[in-house]
């Protein structure tokens, strides 16, 4: 009885807690903060929030000024995964902040894809978690304590393997090609006006042959 009892009376405290979001606005944009873990590191917790008002400024400007203004984030115990975004609902795994303390910047992959803001779009989905990674490379705050990177190319993967591969492919063409064709991708993308010729049109090549090209010499 006094196990049941003492269950009873954590899931009700985990219930109070997550009823007292914090909301913060600065900059034009505000934040609903929610968290139903009483055990969050409050230092981890005030970098999640501001990293991203650090970061979510920095994204719309550079990709869509026009993105949501309110964004919501929650840390979740009941959430087996890491990270997850919908309709400008970041929900974040506490389980995953208790294991990587400095991975700070999942909130940085998450609010691009609020900017991203591609609803049921025609195009590749692992374009949109490769342009996601683009972006938390280019603007993350913590990576390099997190441990995080593109990394190298490794033989056997393809573009189209999403998140840091695919990502790692767009800095390559950016840097080697055609200089602000992710910007490209990315209005295409929330346009709904994705072509596989847009590749080509950019770069002057296809897909295809711009990764002959990049696994022949993957140097960034």
């Amino acid at each position: 009885m006094k196990t049941l009892l003492l269950l009873f009376c954590v899931a009700f405290s985990c219930a109070a807690f997550a009823q007292t979001p914090e909301v913060t606005k600065k900059g034009g944009y505000t934040l609903t903060f929610s968290n139903n873990d009483p055990n969050l590191d409050p230092v981890v917790k005030e970098k999640l929030i501001s990293t991203f008002f650090k970061v979510y400024p920095e994204l719309a400007k550079e990709y869509n000024k026009k993105t949501a203004k309110e964004v919501f984030m929650m840390i979740d115990t009941a959430y087996a995964g890491v990270a997850e975004t919908d309709n400008a609902h970041v929900r974040i795994s506490s389980k995953w902040m208790h294991k990587k303390p400095e991975d700070i910047d999942v909130v940085t992959h998450e609010v691009m894809h609020i900017v991203q803001d591609y609803g049921q779009s025609n195009g590749p989905g692992w374009l949109t978690e490769g342009i996601a990674d683009y972006a938390r490379n280019q603007f993350g705050v913590n990576n390099a304590a997190a441990k995080w990177s593109l990394g190298d190319y490794k033989p056997g993967s393809n573009y189209d393997n999403a998140y840091r591969i695919t990502a790692r492919f767009l800095l390559w063409i950016e840097s080697h090609h055609k200089k602000g064709i992710v910007k490209v991708l990315d209005k295409q993308m929330r346009d709904h006006a994705y072509v596989d010729s847009v590749w080509k049109d950019q770069t002057g090549k296809t897909l295809d042959e711009l990764w002959a090209e990049y696994i022949a010499s993957p140097a960034l």
